[in-house]
């Protein structure tokens, strides 16, 4: 049986993949996930340069300071989500992990996986947003389609859109405790979206509690002040 490496998963932050000069202050911000963004954040337009930024942050070692390193690609049924999965089955050094976007069956999960065990990148992670009303209903299949994830992601905003539901607490509940149960059930970690209201930290706050206590691993945030809390 293998060892299972347990870590904090408290909270992520964003870095942006077209500004590289900002990756190391998202790593000494104090977050356990530092998520370098290719997708919602990167305009269709500088797609290609994004992504050739944040495969050249991976060419030289990563330092050993606990915090974990993710690229979010894009979907992988576009055709920027391909040229990302091309252009990192193309490098030597690629991401310690990868997350996925919009993911709607297992299957695509499994045709990753293929993949990167077929280059060598056998080391590579996989982190599986579930924001979609189909990955919703799939997310205990999602959760067990590969030994390479570690966490399943809550995306609610995209998911309240799919559920035609108020992006709040209460109306996003069920769409919570199922995801939670899917990656409890794998034995994975499960993080919840971020708080988007900067500027309420007592709301950020009473809610981090309630995914707490509901069963989540962790929170995201969209900036560092979010981090402490």
């Amino acid at each position: 049986m293998t060892e299972h490496h347990i870590r904090p998963r408290r909270t992520f932050i964003f870095a942006p993949g077209l500004r590289p000069e900002l990756y190391p202050k998202a790593l000494a911000s104090g977050t356990d996930i530092v998520c370098v963004e290719l997708e919602d954040g990167v305009a269709p337009k500088d797609k290609d340069e994004a992504r050739e930024k944040t495969l050249a942050l991976f060419e030289q070692p990563q330092a050993d300071d606990g915090v974990e390193r993710i690229v979010r690609i894009n979907c992988l049924r576009t055709a920027v989500g391909l040229a990302d999965v091309q252009a990192i089955l193309a490098t030597d050094t690629p991401p310690p992990a990868l997350m996925l976007p919009k993911v709607i069956t297992p299957d695509e999960i499994v045709w990753l996986d293929d993949l990167l065990t077929e280059r060598g990148h056998n080391h590579v992670r996989l982190h599986i947003i579930i924001e979609t009303n189909q990955a919703l209903e799939a997310a205990h299949d999602i959760a067990q389609a590969s030994p390479r994830i570690d966490a399943l992601f809550f995306g609610g905003v995209d998911m309240a859109a799919e559920l035609r539901c108020k992006n709040a607490w209460e109306p996003l509940l069920y769409a919570r405790s199922r995801v939670v149960h899917a990656a409890a059930t794998a034995g994975i970690d499960v993080i919840d979206v971020p708080y988007l209201d900067l500027d309420d930290l007592d709301g950020m706050m009473a809610e981090a509690k309630l995914a707490k206590d509901l069963g989540f691993s962790g929170k995201g945030s969209i900036h560092p002040k979010q981090i402490p809390l």
